[in-house]
């Protein structure tokens, strides 16, 4: 009997340990996705721009573009190519990141409001975590699961939520333990305590939404505003200055068959300098807007990094590869 008791328990605090491993360990947090991309695709973008350096320099020749004779418009490509590197793994891994803790924090209100319900019902704080857990709360059910299965091993409801923190680790997770744990320390009614941080948690959750709505126009009218641009560029070299080549060109073989000489001339060899203006300006627009946008709509750069990544892609490849190459006539050949 004495053996068996010993056994017993040496293996519960044993069994309580691998517990508590179980909510350490497999959740130890590590470098960030978004920044491992970024530090991976940091180098890599870099060698696209000495390439596109190396372009304009005219030590290699490398075209994007088949047909091209080398110069700015390559180098412009690769460095477009580099900065689509860098900037669009980076930002779009870390919008899905503060996606994912938005749904998180989404549901957060829902949680402390099913723990103050069974609080007020006389139920400890444990035993309202564990009855709690039993609803469906989005990404946070399993970790509070995993929370409720610790309290019923018997750890200290102060380890449990600070494990739970530690694991969720989003902002205001962070705030609403950390105020929870305060308030079961000094004892009192902790109901009422998560029913006002669950009230202040939708406040501020549904003032968020408000201003990401508003915004919205903005971001609409910043895409549509940038396209239309790009339009504009189409009408004028699929248009417009091809008009004014062709008039040009016989306005010039006229006055030269009238009288031997040259009554008017005009001069297009500026056309490709005017269109690599335009490239150029669509680069720092796109760029420009896309960061605005982020910063407008969510306060975040990284945000902003996708935006500009999803317009500096499409406006370059509509530049270069749907914009109509000019030719320009030897009118005095």
């Amino acid at each position: 009997m004495a053996t068996a008791t010993a056994s017993s328990t040496v293996s519960a605090p044993r069994t309580l340990s691998s517990s508590l491993d179980l909510g350490v360990e497999k959740t130890r947090p590590g470098l960030p996705t978004e920044k491992l991309a970024l530090y991976v695709c940091l180098p890599i973008g870099l060698v696209f721009f000495v390439l596109g350096m190396l372009n304009y320099l005219g030590i290699v020749t490398i075209l994007v573009r088949p047909g091209e004779t080398p110069g700015a418009n390559p180098a412009i490509d690769f460095f477009v190519i580099g900065a689509l590197v860098i900037l669009g793994p980076y930002g779009f891994l870390a919008s899905a990141h503060y996606r994912r803790i938005n749904r998180i924090e989404s549901r957060l209100p829902d949680f402390l409001r099913d723990v103050a319900e069974a609080g007020r019902f006389g139920m400890t704080l444990p035993d309202a975590i564990v009855v709690a857990s039993k609803g469906r709360y989005d990404l946070l059910t399993g970790e509070i699961k995993k929370m409720a299965s610790q309290l019923e091993w018997g750890v200290p409801v102060a380890t449990a939520l600070s494990l739970f923190k530690d694991r969720v680790n989003t902002p205001l997770v962070n705030r609403t333990v950390s105020i929870i744990i305060k308030a079961n320390e000094a004892g009192g009614n902790v109901a009422d305590v998560l029913s006002m941080v669950a009230r202040d948690t939708r406040d501020v959750q549904i003032s968020t939404q408000e201003r990401q709505i508003t915004m919205l126009t903005y971001l609409t009218v910043i895409y549509i505003s940038f396209y239309v641009f790009l339009v504009t560029i189409y009408i004028m070299a699929g248009v417009f200055l091809p008009q004014m080549i062709t008039a040009g060109a016989g306005i010039s073989t006229t006055g030269s068959s009238v009288g031997g000489a040259t009554a008017i001339s005009l001069n297009f060899t500026a056309i490709p300098e005017l269109f690599l203006a335009f490239l150029v300006a669509v680069i720092v627009h796109a760029i420009g807007d896309g960061i605005m946008s982020g910063v407008i709509i969510n306060g975040r750069l990284s945000e902003g990094f996708q935006h500009a990544t999803i317009m500096l892609a499409s406006g370059w490849l509509f530049m270069r590869f749907a914009v109509p190459n000019l030719v320009i006539p030897n009118v005095n050949g």
